[in-house]
């Protein structure tokens, strides 16, 4: 067999835009239907949603007839789990609350083996590489690997250039909601600091030639960071469809939310 190609780091590198969506159902009947409706890729998550490795690897099942690239945020960056979802076959990592650089350099050292990093070698019994089906899997399994690091908070940002910079880092995607109240604006998004913070973290990613990526999922702001040069944008939450779709259903007959 051999090595699984990235689809979605060839489309970065390529420097074709890709829309995702937010998996947070933590389900993979859920994951499924979504995978039917055309994103470019789809984020299982695993920071604010009850998902485990047992879990992801459901969703991974359910994603993988469908042609669309999975993402992967563990709960944080830690070096152990991270083996875990890259045994389990996941290409693509996002990792939340990386500040620094050498935090950055932690993360990739944590998707290598040995001599270039510290992931354990247990290939033989992994689903990444079918069990040892796949041809020269411990050799090459890097070059498909892609890392992304988020930065979303006032640390990070001042970081933002060097984080950029580290070998291995493919994209850093800035999180709103955590930058807004580390640059003491608690649940807005949208001031002008943390507008202007994004701004300029995404020319400095695209500066150290590499993708930028966010979360909008206001349609107008995300047609926005794509002008400015994002590649990878979520649009939405699997959980706020299905809820504005419950609650627009429910309100056509006359009901409302409980209070």
């Amino acid at each position: 067999m051999q090595l699984p190609v990235n689809g979605f780091k060839a489309a970065l590198l390529r420097r074709e835009p890709q829309i995702g969506l937010w998996l947070a159902l933590a389900d993979p009947y859920a994951a499924e239907v979504v995978a039917t409706a055309g994103f470019d890729w789809l984020l299982v998550d695993g920071e604010h949603v009850p998902n485990n490795v047992q879990t992801v690897l459901a969703q991974l099942q359910a994603l993988a007839p469908y042609p669309t690239s999975p993402i992967v945020r563990p709960v944080e960056a830690n070096t152990a789990l991270i083996k875990q979802y890259l045994d389990i076959g996941v290409l693509t990592l996002l990792v939340p609350m990386v500040h620094t650089a050498a935090q950055a350099a932690e993360v990739v050292a944590a998707t290598r083996y040995a001599p270039r990093g510290m992931r354990g070698l247990g290939s033989a019994i992994t689903r990444a590489s079918r069990w040892n089906n796949v041809e020269g899997y411990v050799e090459h399994a890097e070059r498909e690997l892609c890392v992304l690091v988020q930065v979303e908070s006032a640390e990070g940002i001042a970081n933002v250039a060097a984080i950029a910079r580290t070998e291995g880092v493919d994209g850093v995607f800035f999180g709103p909601a955590d930058l807004s109240a580390s640059l003491g604006h608690l649940g807005n998004a949208s001031h002008p600091d943390v507008l202007r913070a994004i701004d300029d973290g995404i020319a400095s990613v695209l500066a150290a030639g590499k993708a930028p990526g966010i979360l909008a999922t206001n349609p107008e702001r995300a047609r926005g960071y794509l002008a400015a040069g994002a590649l990878f944008v979520a649009v939405g939450f699997d959980t706020g469809l299905l809820a504005r779709g419950a609650r627009s259903l429910a309100a056509d007959f006359g009901r409302s939310p409980p209070r």
